[in-house]
Formats: structure tokens, sequence, C-alpha cells
């Protein structure tokens, strides 16, 4: 597919290089983030543990215990209907209409929690994961319009590219929410600390809807198969089908085994960082400012794994990711609450960096490696099974931390667990096919 004519040239960084279809692709991940940002990563994370420990009095080891059980039962129900998802999403003409069912699933919830009073913390929760499983289901589509967008040559540079807008979009949001949410630590605003960040998930829900109207209009499906009656049986026994085809490829499967171990680690440090840093004592401040500078730290590495990987290939550099998030393990492992305020600070400040450099990296490059090596007339049910183990991926990591935290009050032990599912992935990766250009596996 050829770069998008360019007799206009456009202000915004690399849209004269995408096609309209692929510009307005990339450009949904800018709008979405914003509920990653806000709702997913850090302002929701601050007002659950207020709302469950300072006002319903639940200590900060079980707050952050039911905080991680919220996202493994919400990644459980988006695990199940995934295959669903994928069936119906993969019939002609249906793949925007769920998009956008699950698009409005997650705004409304998203709106929903601006106006849940504090005490009522396990609604709070019960809400949370149903915007959750609306995110889930609406980017579960969006990935697989990656297919429809572009081709082969130019699927990891767009795919990273979307990363790469989606933090800038993720962060944009998140700095107009800070200015309201810092003032009002700091006394110079007489206003409660909770409207503060109900102000902010109605911000998150503005910015999502603002911008996913070029997505709505030139993004269009282009492959998929007949309706047939009785889809909800037919999509568990497709996935089924799709697993016994995948079982007989074994670049595929060994794939998808290294991608459920590392993507669970990786969403796993997404969902409890917040939770985790307030456990230990970071106060929100400093969490918020952390997890900004973070985003812009994520922006640049993440179209640098593009470039670099249409050199070195994808492998290559989820390689490179997986060691880093390694080293972010073995420093959260030393995290203990016992260590000085500053110490633990200095320590989150270099775990958080850390993550930012490979963050966007190994999201972008499986999503595209997987888009690569699989057969495009099957790609919605294909990417139903990818988008599975994505789901149920984050079930592991955010189960052992909760569990560990429930147990021992002492979240920093659960990190180890983490690191042993990254280490088993590196292991079993390193028998997937290269596609470093030049190499079989590239075509």
């Amino acid at each position: 597919m050829e770069a998008a004519e360019t007799k206009k040239r456009s202000w915004i960084p690399f849209k004269n290089d995408l096609t309209k279809e692929e510009f307005s692709w990339v450009l949904y991940d800018w709008s979405s983030q914003s509920y990653v940002m806000i709702v997913m990563t850090v302002i929701f994370s601050l007002f659950f543990m207020r709302a469950a420990v300072d006002v319903a009095g639940v200590s900060e080891a079980a707050a952050t215990g039911y905080y991680g059980l919220s996202n493994t039962i919400s990644m459980i129900i988006a695990g199940l209907l995934a295959p669903i998802i994928g069936t119906l999403s993969g019939y002609k003409g249906k793949k925007k209409f769920i998009f956008t069912f699950f698009a409005g699933m997650g705004l409304v919830s998203t709106f929903a929690l601006a106006f849940i009073p504090e005490q009522w913390w396990f609604v709070i929760l019960v809400v949370f994961v149903i915007s959750s499983v609306g995110y889930a289901g609406n980017t579960k589509v969006y990935d697989t319009f990656l297919i429809d967008v572009t081709d082969n040559k130019r699927m990891n540079w767009v795919s990273s590219l979307g990363f790469a807008f989606g933090y800038i979009g993720g962060a944009l949001p998140f700095i107009l929410s800070i200015p309201l949410v810092i003032l009002v630590q700091l006394g110079a605003i007489d206003m409660d600390i909770m409207l503060a960040y109900r102000i902010a998930f109605i911000i998150a829900v503005v910015w999502w809807i603002a911008f996913m109207g070029p997505f709505m209009k030139n993004v269009h499906q282009k492959y998929g198969g007949e309706p047939e009656p009785q889809y909800v049986r037919k999509s568990f026994v497709r996935i089924w089908t799709i697993g016994k085809e995948i079982s007989k490829q074994k670049h595929l499967l060994l794939f998808l085994a290294a991608f459920f171990l590392y993507s669970d680690g990786v969403g796993s440090i997404i969902r409890m960082a917040i939770a985790y840093g307030v456990s230990i004592g970071i106060t929100d401040m400093t969490l918020i400012i952390v997890l900004l500078v973070t985003q812009f730290v994520a922006m640049p590495c993440a179209i640098i794994y593009g470039k670099l990987s249409q050199k070195y290939g994808a492998k290559t550099m989820i390689y490179v990711a997986i060691f880093t998030y390694c080293i972010v393990c073995s420093i959260a492992l030393f995290m203990n609450p016992s260590r000085s305020d500053q110490t633990l600070t200095i320590m989150f400040w270099a775990l958080a960096m850390l993550v930012g450099t490979a963050q966007g990296g190994i999201q972008a490059l499986s999503r595209s490696y997987f888009g690569r090596i699989i057969p495009k007339d099957k790609s919605n049910e294909y990417f139903g099974f990818y988008n599975v183990c994505s789901r149920f991926a984050s079930v592991l990591g955010t189960a052992i931390m909760a569990t560990v935290a429930l147990i021992t009050e002492q979240t920093h032990y659960g990190i180890a667990g983490i690191s042993i599912l990254f280490i088993a992935a590196a292991i079993i990766f390193k028998f997937v096919p290269s596609d470093k250009p030049g190499s079989a596996g590239a075509e």
C-alpha cells in the first residue's frame, strides 16, 4: 500500500506518510487512550483507594487486593467475550457495529463513575469492571481493523505509530485534569479531591468521543464472511477450530504461548502500578507526575521500536522489551515499604521510566507480528484467539498480586510472580521464527 499523497502537506507529525485510512486508525489510539491513562492507570486507582481506605475504612493492602481482583474479573469476562466478538466482527458489515457498541459501553460506564457516591466503593468497582470490559471489547475490534487499513510491509510501522499517538493522546487529557487535582491537593482551591477525580472521568469521556470521528468515517471492514445462525455457539466452536489449526502451526502456537505470558506481566504492571505505588507510600502528586512523564517517554520509544523493527525485526525488539521488564520486576521486588520515602520514590521513578521505554513497543510489535503471520481471510477469527490470550493474560499477574497482598499485606512480594512470567516468555519466544528483513519469517 502506498503512502498518502501529499499535495497538501499536513503539520501533524507522520500524517503525510500515511494513507487516510491508516491515519484515521492511528488517531483512534489517540482518542481512546484517555480511558487508559485516566481510568485504567492513574485517576481511578487514586479515586478508588481513597474511597475504600479513607471513606469506607478498608485497609490499604485489602483495597489493593480488591482492586486487583476487579481487574482479574474484568479480564476474565473480556476473555470469555473475545471469541463471540471475534465471530460477530468477522461477518461482513458487522465489525463497525460491534466496535461502536463496546465503545458506547465503555463511555457510558466511565461517565457513570463521576456520579457514584464514594462510600459505595463496591458499586464503584462493579461499574469499573463494566467500563473495563467495554474498553477491552472495543480495542479487540480496533486491533482487527489493522488488517483492513494497511499491508504487511507497513504493519509494524503503522501499529507502532498507533501506540505512539496513543501515549500523547492519553497524556493530553490527563494534563487537562492534573492542574485541578494538584491545586486541590495544595489547598489552592477549596474543593474535595474526589470531585476533582470525578471531573477527570468526564474529561476522559469527552476526549474519547471528540477524536473518534475520523475512524468512524474513514475506516471500513474489507474482510469478512457471511452471517450465520447460532453465532454464540458457533463462536466458541470456531475458536476451538482455530485453536486446533494453530496447534498444527508451530510458529503460531509458540508465539501465542510467549505472548500470553509476557502480556500478562505487561498488563498487570499497567493496571496495578498506581495501587502498588499508593500501598508503598508514594504520594498522589508524585504518582501523577511520574505517570505523566512516562507517557512522554513512551511516545518516542514506541516510534523507535517501530523504526528499529524495520531493520532488526519485531522478534528482536520484543526480546529487548521483555528483558527491560525483567529489570523492572527486579527493581520493584526490592521496593520494601520499610525503606525511606526518598529511596522508594527514586526506585519508583526508575521503574516507571524503564516501563515507558518498552511498553508501547512490545504491545505494538506483538500486534503487528501476529497480523503478519496469520491468513488474512481469517484475520478476525485469529485475532479473536489472539485477544482471548490477551484478555486472559492479565488474569495471572493481577491474581498473584491480589492474593499475595491479601495474605501477606506486602504487595511488593507479588512482583516475584510477574518476573517468572517474563522469564518463561523469553524462553519460549526463542523458538519463534525471526522476521528480520531477509529471513524466511519476514515474508
